[in-house]
């Protein structure tokens, strides 16, 4: 196979190989580059690591220049500390994705997965199923080659950026990605990788981008911790073998239209949505007019 087009390939390479997707993405990212698999781990090893140290970046006091974020993945982790929180693994799927999404606001280094407005999802999700299940970082690398094999996928057959499907088609895909390499990282079968990652899909179908004053912080950042919470669902159920009724390549598709029909006021424009507020237009004043 030398190229990814649809999930269902991914699925039937990995059967046909009985090994798991990420272990067909390194090889068709072997074969297309040109250069050894070893060498491809090592990148993504670096990836890795990129993403747990704006996890750590992200866990202080620090605002971002427009004042719209900084602070709330530390306010969030200390109350889940406190025992007030109940939603388990969650809780720090949620607070690693606030302070990813956070870190990039105040300008600090990240991984663009697959953008950098929802760069804080797959982190999120991966490094905080990693803690709990105490997966070794040469797991967690196998878990980003499966989330990039659902990300190639989508923007193959859809789009993966606000400007050109809305947030479902950013947050969205995330949060697809996520999804599939958290079942990937359990043990789970490449069939579940696909329903996890259809289920994460119809989650966010219709997810307008709408960010207020034309910044990825509002209402971004905050939708990067509740799409770590979907891309955890969408993994649980498919771990407990409940099916997608709808193929995920199909998804795919039904997101694609979904985001061509999206009025271009609700893609990114910051002409709509929440970015059309009486308050966002105050901040966006307040930002550009001082």
């Amino acid at each position: 196979m030398k190229e990814i087009k649809s999930v269902s390939q991914l699925v039937g390479e990995a059967n046909r190989g009985s090994c798991k997707i990420s272990d067909v993405v390194l090889r068709i990212q072997s074969e297309q580059m040109g250069v050894s698999q070893d060498e491809i781990i090592g990148k993504m090893h670096r990836q890795l690591s990129v993403m747990k140290q704006a996890a750590k970046g992200g866990f202080g006091d620090k605002r971002s220049a427009s004042g719209l974020s900084g602070g709330m993945a530390k306010r969030y982790s200390e109350s889940s500390q406190s025992g007030r929180l109940i939603s388990g693994v969650a809780h720090r799927a949620i607070a690693i994705a606030l302070a990813v999404a956070e870190h990039n606001a105040c300008m600090g280094l990240i991984v663009a997965s697959p953008t950098a407005g929802s760069c804080g999802i797959l982190p999120g999700v991966l490094l905080s199923v990693g803690e709990l299940y105490h997966k070794s970082d040469v797991e967690l690398v196998s878990g980003l080659f499966n989330s990039a094999g659902i990300g190639m996928v989508i923007a193959k057959r859809a789009f993966v950026s606000g400007a050109q499907g809305g947030c479902q088609a950013e947050c969205g895909s995330a949060a697809a990605m996520a999804a599939s390499a958290a079942v990937e990282l359990m043990d789970g079968t490449p069939e579940m990788c696909a329903w996890a990652c259809a289920f994460s899909l119809k989650f966010t179908m219709g997810l307008v981008c709408d960010p207020v004053a034309g910044l990825v912080e509002v209402p971004c950042v905050k939708r990067n911790a509740s799409n770590a919470a979907i891309a955890l669902t969408a993994a649980e159920l498919a771990l407990t073998g409940i099916e997608s009724a709808i193929p995920a390549d199909e998804v795919i598709d039904a997101m694609r239209d979904v985001g061509l029909k999206m009025p271009e006021a609700l893609k990114e424009t910051s002409l709509g949505g929440l970015a059309a507020t009486k308050t966002a237009k105050a901040i966006e004043k307040r930002l550009y007019m001082a």
